[in-house]
């Protein structure tokens, strides 16, 4: 016989596993303190910078 179960409880364990993953998204985004957020944003504006200085411009 098939394995009965509460359509109302797994909806709700649906929408509770949404809301973590959400949740947690929103800790890695909004967690992170400034001068890190900073740091990351210098050391790729950094690796930018280098990258544009080694390209090679085209014969005009």
């Amino acid at each position: 016989m098939a394995e009965l179960i509460n359509l109302r409880r797994a909806r709700k364990a649906k929408g509770k596993a949404e809301m973590a993953k959400t949740a947690q998204a929103n800790r890695a985004l909004h967690g992170t303190p400034k001068a890190a957020k900073k740091l990351a944003k210098a050391r790729t504006e950094k690796a930018e910078q280098a990258l544009s200085g080694h390209r090679l411009e085209p014969d005009k």
